[in-house]
């Protein structure tokens, strides 16, 4: 029933063609099997095109923390500029405050004008009350405004001059050379005013003749 039987002529009938496509069914699927099998092992090889082993993942990561963002090597204990900056804003500090004046200098020109008036008495002449109560106190602050100028000065230089001496390859901050060009400025203007007050070439003592 539902078959058919080959005919004289050699004609294949539906039982032989079913038996022809179920044997090619087998063969692709044997072939397509092969090939799935090739390929998990493949990628299942180490060091296999587009893979990284954890060992290389590892090296990787350490060569990335090595760097900065930047491409520049870390080295530890480098120097960070902290002491350079603080050393910039007190040169400037420094140089600011032998412009303007301190409290040690008040104190001294008071202790000058003081002694000056022990020192003198009501029959002194003019030009020695004048230069006892008034020419020393003011020398002593002009003293003391050349004192703080001078340190504004030399610490400005050191902080200027602290790269030749430092980590080799390491530029000193914009700011850091900003502030500290301005103490130096500073106490170089400061340091001449007293010195020009100190001896009376500006803002001398009116003369009593």
């Amino acid at each position: 029933m539902g078959t058919k039987t080959v005919d004289e002529t050699g004609v294949k009938t539906d039982e032989h063609k079913t038996d022809e496509t179920a044997d090619a069914a087998e063969a692709t699927e044997a072939t397509e099997a092969a090939e799935s099998i090739d390929v998990t092992k493949a990628a299942e090889a180490p060091g296999a095109a587009g893979t990284d082993t954890p060992e290389d993942a590892d090296a990787a990561t350490d060569e990335d923390t090595d760097d900065d963002p930047d491409g520049t090597e870390v080295t530890e204990g480098a120097p960070t500029g902290v002491g350079q900056g603080a050393g910039a804003v007190v040169s400037a500090g420094l140089g600011i405050v032998s412009l303007t004046g301190s409290w040690v200098g008040t104190v001294a020109s008071a202790r000058e004008s003081l002694m000056g008036q022990l020192q003198t008495s009501s029959s002194s002449d003019v030009g020695t009350l004048i230069e006892k109560g008034y020419g020393n106190a003011w020398q002593a602050t002009a003293m003391w405004g050349g004192i703080f100028a001078l340190v504004a000065l030399i610490v400005g230089v050191v902080v200027l001059a602290r790269p030749a001496f430092g980590a080799p390859g390491r530029p000193q901050a914009p700011w850091i050379k900003s502030v500290a060009w301005a103490g130096v400025a500073l106490g170089v203007i400061g340091l001449l005013l007293a010195v020009l007050k100190y001896t009376d070439v500006l803002l001398g003592l009116p003369a009593t003749g």
